[in-house]
Order: structure tokens, then C-alpha cells, then sequence
């Protein structure tokens, strides 16, 4: 059980609850500090002028608004907003952003009334998924339109899905014993301003970039025991004069899982030896291509991307992102941008070129692995059938190279796009759920790019006779993608067994590296 509120949120928190199926509960000691700033704010706002209770929104700030039509405003506030375009959001990124809305209001700075925290926690606990699009967002005000899809279903209408269907929020309501909430101060404006949207895809997405390091270590490790590398390029004495931590963390990890393997060589017991004093041309190649030899200098800043990328994205989840900021303590109600998704949108842009680079590893292994005047020793295309007639993975790189530009592509800032909007009101803005959309879209294809790149280096291993050579780690890999497709030498329909290998990448890691 995860307790909302009791201690900050963590990136595996969020794994035990997306994918582990982990409840979560309200910590009573903040459910009691959201009910006793709902209660300040009941009283402070009796003969003050407070922006969103008896104020319009935005640009119609100036607009006072009478204590008979208080309530209203709220109502129309969301309303009004669901204009969301676009696929919905998936049911995982969707509970993901829930989490977030619901953290930010347990800190107990929004005056909202307790029921639509307890609301949101059943929701989330019986996987009920609101009906939320991909387009709408600014990033600043937060996610008004996709939160207002939100706050549409907790005040009961709209859809929502559940148990795999699209139905009434009122049916499955009734279903499953849930009331909606009621409006009683500035329940609208609390709901829909603020970051959780963006913040709860980008949690999916840290999630997903630390396996596809793991991946690509694994994938790494793998094609330098096929080529027979030498170990000196992920030594601890090589990698330890530059004192990156990311590269270190990469170096070390390789360097430990792949001592058991009987396929890397020590550069000493081979080129240091008198045999060699009378060669003129070597046969093996003394030093490998980049990008087997360079994979601690490449994932290590990805690695340290991820890491930072991360602890910025926790303290966006743990954060209060809400206006104004009801202050109970200092008996005060503070105004201000906390909704402003500048954090979150600049890690985005950051994470998906660290992830589109990862896959632009991935490619140049894949071409190395199907170039056979570049590895020196594979069948072109890793075609374990006949050459001429049969092909094996030839057709499949040009879905990976064709995927790969597609990432780099989608990799220029989304962070730097601000176009103003509401009448110059949000005169810039952050486009962080645009930014965490596209990444998820970097993440999506990279996967898919290294279901190609595995299937390719089981094909070679089996190629080369070595699976029983490999180290323990990468024979585990080896059986793992072996038992979703077999050996192949005649042509056969792919694109199955690639969508079913990438299915096993998505929900599983190595577990190599963790935050």
C-alpha cells in the first residue's frame, strides 16, 4: 500500500502502483490538512476579492463575479474547457497523471474539499481511466483542457474506461458505488490548473527510458562478445580518468556482468605478445568500430540524463502546482505560476534526445551486424538460410532506420515553441505535455528498434555457434527473445514476432542499472 501524502513520491512508487497493481490510500494526517485548508478558505474568502472564487478566469480576471453565481463559475469552468483532441491518452499514462493531480492536492494548499481527493483515490484504485486526448495543452495554467476531462468525470459526466470500455461516467458510477463530487469553493479551478498531465506521462517515460538503457547495455554486451572484443575498453583503469559518473556506472556494469563470458579478450594475451612483432597486416581488428567500442562514453550521459531527468520530474510530482496557493499557516492566499510546466517540458526535450541517441546506437550495431564487409564474419543480413534466396533480417533494418530518423526527427525542442494565447494573457508558455507526448512517441519507436537489434544478435549468435560462450547475462537475454521467436533459416512474416518481442521489452527490464 502506498500512502498519498505521508512521504514523497518516488519513480518506484509509481512502478508498484502502474505495474505491480500496488493500492494506494490517503495519509490521514494530510487528509486532514486538506480539510482544514478547504475550511480557512471557506472563511477567508467571505470579504476578499480571490481570483477563481469570485473573479472570472485568465483575461475576464477583471470581471467580479456575485456570490450567487459562484458555484456556477466552477461548473462552467470545466465545461467549457473539455475541448481535448486527438487519441486518448492510455489507461497507464492516465492513472499516472491521477496519481500526480492527487499528490498535489494532498499537500493541502488547494482549498478544495476533502471528498475529491477520497474520489480520486477509488478511481484510481478500481482503474476507472477518464477520458483524457493528447492535444489541448499549453503547459502554462498547466494542463487546463486534459485536466478538465479530469474534473468533467469527478463531477460525474463525460466517459470514462473501465474493464476495457468506453461508458458513462454515471454508469460506472452507479457500478461500482462511487458519487461525484460537489462543488463547494474553487473545486475547478484546483482541479484543472496545474501540471499533472505532463508530469504524470513524463513518470511513464523515466520509467520506460531507464529500461531501455538496461536494454541497450544488454544488447551491447552481447554484440561485444560476438565480435570477440577486447575488455580494456570498459576497464575500470580506462574509464576511471574520466570522472563522469555515468560513464563509470556504464564501464563497471559491463565490465562485472561480462566476466564470466568466454568470448572477450585481454588486449594483453594478445597484441602484447612477440607473435605479433613479425605482422604486418593484423587479421583481427585491433580497436572496434564506435559503437561497440565508445558504449560506456555513449550511454553514460543517456544514463545521467535519465538520472537527472527523473529527480526533477519527483519534484514536480511532489509539488504543489496549483493557483493561487491557499496558505493556512500564514493565514494568506498567495498568487502566482506554480502551474507553469517550464521543468517538466526542458527534461522532456532532454530525455528524448538522450533516447533518440540510444536508438541511433542501436541502428549503427544492427548495420554492423547485417554489413558483413564490416564485421568480418556473419553472413550478410544474418541470413542463416540459403543466400540469394533467402534474405533474413534485411527487410527489417529499413524499418529501424526508417524509425530512427523518424526519432530524430521528433527530437527538436518542443521547449522553445511557446506561442502566446489567451489574449496575450499566457504570453509564454512551456508546451510541457506536448513535449512529454512526443518523447513518449522517441520512447515507442526505440523499442521497437531494438526488438529489431535483438532479434538480430540472437540470429548472428546462432550464427557464430556461441551461445554457450556467452556470459550468464547475455545467455539469459539470448533464451529470453529465443523463447518468443526461434532460430529461423527460410523467410518467414516478422512483424509478429518484432510487436511480441517489443511487448516483452516494454513490460520487462534486465534490471541491469536502477534509479
Amino acid at each position: 500500500m502506498v500512502y498519498i501524502g505521508a512521504n514523497e513520491l518516488t519513480l518506484q512508487d509509481f512502478n508498484n502502483i502502474l505495474y505491480n497493481g500496488e493500492l494506494i490510500d490517503l495519509d490521514q494526517k494530510a487528509l486532514e490538512k486538506v480539510r482544514q485548508s478547504h475550511e480557512f478558505l471557506k472563511d477567508f474568502s467571505k470579504d476578499k476579492l480571490i481570483y477563481g472564487i469570485n473573479t472570472g478566469f485568465g483575461p475576464m480576471a477583471q470581471y467580479k463575479i456575485s456570490n450567487n453565481n459562484q458555484l456556477d463559475l466552477q461548473y462552467n469552468l470545466i465545461r467549457s474547457h473539455c475541448t481535448g483532441a486527438g487519441k486518448l491518452l492510455s489507461n497507464v499514462e492516465v492513472k499516472s497523471a491521477m496519481i500526480c493531480r492527487l499528490s498535489s492536492l494532498m499537500q493541502g494548499f488547494s482549498g478544495i474539499h476533502p471528498e475529491v481527493v477520497i474520489l480520486l483515490k477509488d478511481l484510481i484504485n478500481n482503474n476507472v481511466s477518464p477520458q483524457i486526448f493528447e492535444h489541448g495543452g499549453v503547459g502554462a495554467s498547466g494542463d487546463l483542457v486534459q485536466l478538465a476531462h479530469l474534473a468533467l468525470n469527478l463531477i460525474g459526466e463525460g466517459e470514462v474506461t473501465y474493464n476495457g470500455q468506453l461508458r458513462p461516467t454515471a454508469d460506472v458510477y452507479n457500478e461500482l458505488g462511487l458519487k461525484p463530487i460537489t462543488i463547494h469553493l474553487r473545486e475547478g479551478l484546483a482541479l484543472i490548473n496545474g501540471t499533472s498531465i505532463m508530469t504524470g506521462i513524463s513518470m511513464v517515460n523515466v520509467s520506460h527510458a531507464t529500461q531501455l538503457v538496461n536494454w541497450s547495455i544488454s544488447a551491447s554486451m552481447m554484440i561485444i562478445e560476438l565480435v570477440e572484443s577486447y575488455s580494456d575498453h570498459f576497464s575500470t583503469e580506462l574509464n576511471k580518468v574520466k570522472p563522469h559518473r555515468g560513464q563509470r556506472t556504464i564501464a563497471n556494469t559491463m565490465d562485472t556482468l561480462m566476466r564470466d563470458s568466454k568470448l572477450v579478450r585481454k588486449r594483453e594475451e594478445h597484441l602484447y605478445s612477440k607473435e605479433t612483432t613479425d605482422v604486418d597486416v593484423f587479421k583481427d581488428k585491433v580497436q572496434e568500430y564506435y559503437s561497440i567500442r565508445c558504449v560506456p562514453q555513449i550511454l553514460g550521459p543517456i544514463w545521467d540524463t535519465v538520472n537527472y531527468t527523473q529527480s526533477v520530474i519527483q519534484n514536480e510530482v511532489n509539488s504543489v502546482n496549483d493557483n493561487p496557493i491557499i496558505d493556512k499557516e500564514n493565514n494568506n492566499v498567495f498568487h502566482g505560476g506554480n502551474f507553469h510546466g517550464d521543468y517538466v517540458a526542458l527534461e522532456m526535450d532532454k530525455l528524448k534526445i538522450a533516447v533518440t541517441k540510444l536508438s541511433m546506437l542501436a541502428e549503427r550495431q544492427l548495420n554492423f551486424l547485417m554489413n558483413d564487409k564490416l564485421n568480418g564474419k556473419l553472413p550478410p543480413f544474418v541470413n542463416l538460410g540459403k543466400l540469394g534466396l533467402n534474405l533474413g533480417m534485411q527487410a527489417a533494418q529499413f524499418t529501424a532506420t526508417s524509425t530512427t530518423a523518424e526519432n530524430q526527427m521528433l527530437s527538436n525542442p518542443m521547449y522553445i515553441h511557446s506561442i502566446p494565447n489567451n489574449n496575450d494573457n499566457q504570453d509564454i508558455v512551456s508546451m510541457g505535455t506536448n513535449a512529454a507526448l512526443i518523447t513518449s512517441k522517441v520512447i515507442e519507436n526505440t523499442y521497437q528498434v531494438m526488438a529489431i537489434e535483438l532479434l538480430s544478435i540472437v540470429q548472428a549468435i546462432d550464427a557464430l555457434s556461441f551461445d554457450t560462450k556467452l556470459s550468464s547475462q547475455s545467455q539469459k537475454i539470448y533464451h529470453q527473445i529465443r523463447d518468443i521467436k526461434a532460430r529461423f533459416e527460410t523467410d518467414s512474416i516478422l512483424y509478429k514476432d518484432l510487436e511480441k518481442i517489443k511487448l516483452f521489452l516494454q513490460k520487462n527490464s534486465p534490471e541491469i542499472l536502477t534509479n
